[in-house]
C-alpha cells in the first residue's frame, strides 16, 4: 500500500477533521481534537505514512512518521 499523509485540521463547522494530503473531503470529522488525532495515527500507521497534526490557526503543531524513516540512528 502506497504512503498516504494525513492532516488533523479544525474545520469552519468547529469539528476537527482527518483529511489525506491533496483531498478536498475529510476522511473523518470529530467533535473533540485527541479522537481525531487518534484516528489519524491509525489511518497514518495503516499506510506507513506521515500525520500532521495543525492548531486551531492552521499552523502545523507537531508530526508523526509512522513509516520507513530515512533518517534512522540504526547503522
Amino acid at each position: 500500500m502506497p504512503q498516504k499523509n494525513y492532516h488533523v485540521v479544525k474545520g469552519n463547522d468547529g469539528k476537527w477533521k482527518v483529511k489525506r494530503a491533496g483531498s478536498q473531503r475529510a476522511t473523518s470529522s470529530h467533535e473533540k481534537k485527541r479522537l481525531a488525532v487518534e484516528a489519524g495515527r491509525q489511518a497514518a500507521k495503516k499506510t506507513n505514512g506521515e500525520l500532521s497534526i495543525h492548531n486551531r490557526n492552521g499552523r502545523i503543531a507537531r508530526k508523526h512518521s509512522y513509516g520507513n524513516d530515512p533518517r534512522s540512528t540504526k547503522g
